[in-house]
């Protein structure tokens, strides 16, 4: 096992961060724009949401980098600044952590299909690999690939953030299909978790897509299929809309109590996705860290 990882489980479950685009937004954020490049024009704000999460509790935080290929760049006239958002991404969460957490840095999905013929797969791993090498450099202490949906797409992307010597943590979204345990493209925990064991992932998980009800059958099935120590980030609950805005019907309270039978099912490293904020982390930390 990697010596991060081991040194991180002496003391599981893992206190993981939660929602960073809600936050980003709550911060100003403007409608339409480019939260990755707020690394760049606005980095007192991104670490005030990174700082939040370090003060509740979280002793790993990821990065506000989740968009920032040089693919999902393209769309906002930024794909030459690819390094410098990636690298700035990583530095600002590692103020904001200081000796208090650690930082992953965010792998998100590149937004285009290769199976519609979108983009080529050559491009998606060179977009990849350019990514992890720039938050490498900026110095993270692992990175997350994470929000995956197509499994080739994943498989790129954690074979560039392989490539880099630092700790892997690789997820998909889960929750189509009849029993809610496929991704929007179709791929079964069972084929993620194979794929990723053959690949060498440090550790495997599920974020998004689901709250923590949905998220328990799913943990169960991943510490059927491996070895390897389990992350989970869900949502707070299923979104419904109201009134034209996106609203997430689990509380803080709700979500540290639906979060135990998930710890109890595996779950080495624990936060939480859409819907939930410091306030969230915060509840969840004082469960699990009494001592």
């Amino acid at each position: 096992m990697n010596k991060t990882i081991q040194k991180l489980l002496e003391n599981k479950p893992v206190i993981l961060d939660g929602a960073w685009g809600t936050q980003i937004q709550s911060k100003g954020l403007p409608d339409g724009a480019c939260p990755d490049e707020w690394n760049l024009s606005s980095p007192e704000k991104v670490e005030e949401v990174a700082r939040e999460y370090v003060e509740a509790g979280s002793q790993i935080i990821i990065t506000n980098t989740f968009s920032a290929t040089r693919i999902c760049l393209e769309q906002s006239d930024l794909a030459e600044k690819v390094r410098e958002i990636n690298m700035a991404g990583v530095q600002i969460s590692k103020r904001a952590a200081g000796a208090k957490a650690m930082v992953f840095a965010s792998l998100g999905p590149t937004g285009k299909s290769m199976f519609m013929g979108e983009v080529s797969s050559e491009l998606v791993a060179q977009s990849y690999q350019e990514q992890a090498a720039a938050l490498a450099s900026g110095g993270a202490d692992g990175l997350v690939v994470e929000t995956m949906m197509d499994l080739k797409e994943a498989e790129l992307a954690v074979e560039a953030a392989k490539s880099t010597g630092l700790p892997v943590v690789a997820c998909m979204t889960f929750g189509r299909g009849k029993n809610k345990d496929h991704t929007m493209m179709g791929v079964t925990v069972e084929e993620a978790v194979k794929s990723f064991s053959n690949l060498g992932v440090d550790v495997v998980g599920s974020n998004c897509g689901q709250g923590l009800e949905g998220m328990l059958k799913t943990c169960k099935v991943l510490k059927e299929q491996t070895d390897l120590p389990i992350w989970i980030k869900s949502n707070a609950g299923i979104p419904k809309y109201e009134a034209g805005e996106t609203v997430y019907g689990t509380t803080a309270e709700q979500f540290v109590e639906l979060a135990g039978p998930v710890v109890d099912a595996g779950a080495d490293f624990i936060g939480g996705c859409c819907g939930t904020s410091p306030a969230y982390i915060k509840l969840l930390s004082r469960e699990y860290k009494k001592s």
